[in-house]
């Protein structure tokens, strides 16, 4: 489970990080980054559309991103906002795909930022 400190709650960040943040695609995920200015943990959001699946499927596929955002949250930089969306080829992949396309993603986007 993520921690509560580093869950995304506000929907204009999550808006903000959406429209203006560093974007990185694959073919399961869209990885949005969005540095801010301040103090405080780097914070994570997801968005799983209909798209995806049914509910069953959209709650599968935001239980394993969250899995694999915990185990990278803390090479995250400063106070950042990450909002991960899932595409609909997520519903199917299997976990390591999914694993191996978020982190090609937060690579790519913590190397840029």
């Amino acid at each position: 489970m993520l921690p509560a400190e580093h869950r995304l709650a506000d929907g204009e960040l999550f808006r903000l990080a959406s429209r203006r943040g560093s974007r990185c695609g694959s073919s399961t995920v869209v990885a949005h980054l969005l540095l801010r200015e301040g103090q405080g943990p780097p914070t994570v959001g997801f968005v799983v559309s209909r798209a995806v699946g049914n509910a069953v499927v959209r709650n599968r596929v935001k239980r394993r991103l969250r899995h694999l955002a915990r185990e990278r949250v803390s090479s995250l930089p400063g106070s950042c906002v990450l909002v991960v969306r899932a595409l609909p080829a997520a519903g199917s992949a299997p976990h390591h795909l999914l694993a191996e396309d978020l982190a090609h993603c937060l690579d790519r986007l913590t190397v840029r930022g």
